[in-house]
């Protein structure tokens, strides 16, 4: 996925109400006006909102008889986590790598020896 197509979709998805739909539709296809049933705004408001969602590619709407229900592209949020993912794995790869340098940071401080088998007996 190029970089601005996941500036977009994540731009897209930057806005609650945009957020919102998307979670509604998580769940089933739904028509504009089902969606804007759930809103305080114009279902002018609502399908400016649906149109940015759509023009990421992160909802398509298609046509059965006279409705124009939207559907949500799960395909988006697959390359979004794949992209997510390799990030999360170099971030991974380096917090082991510090957690290595404090142990041994640690093992090397001062008073931090470790006793021998005589060392530690008492009688």
């Amino acid at each position: 996925m190029a970089a601005h197509a996941i500036v977009t979709v994540f731009s897209a998805l930057a806005d609650e109400t945009r957020l919102d739909i998307v979670a509604r539709l998580a769940t089933g296809d739904a028509t504009l006006s089902e969606l804007a049933e759930h809103y305080d705004m114009s279902i002018q408001a609502v399908s400016k909102h649906l149109s940015v969602l759509e023009e990421a590619g992160v909802v398509s709407r298609r046509r059965e008889a006279q409705r124009r229900p939207a559907r949500l592209e799960a395909g988006v949020f697959d390359l979004m986590t794949k992209w997510i993912e390799r990030y999360r794995q170099n971030a991974e790869a380096r917090y082991q790598r510090l957690d290595q340098l404090l142990t041994q940071l640690d093992d090397q401080a001062p008073g931090n020896d470790k006793p021998d088998n005589d060392k530690g007996a008492t009688t």
